[in-house]
């Protein structure tokens, strides 16, 4: 057997956040998309009485996540508050 010494990146040092709100009819379609790209992000309620959501993701992932929310802006009516 040969042995592989190639070291995997490590977990980000930090996590970034993205803190929303949407229309709260809208919330789990919202969440079923946003999960469903693979280990991209991770929504979380962050105030069930306002609708706000936070969405966790890596730093590097950052990009993707604005590009995202950019493309469902129109259809969920998203307020970003960070």
């Amino acid at each position: 057997m040969v042995r592989n010494d190639t070291k995997l990146p490590g977990p980000p040092s930090a996590m970034s956040t993205i803190t929303l709100a949407i229309p709260p009819e809208r919330i789990a379609l919202f969440k079923a998309i946003i999960e469903s790209y693979d280990n991209l992000a991770t929504l979380r309620t962050e105030d069930p009485r306002q609708h706000h959501l936070k969405l966790y993701f890596a730093p590097e992932s950052a990009d993707e996540i604005e590009a995202l929310l950019d493309s469902l802006q129109a259809d969920f009516a998203i307020q970003r508050f960070t």
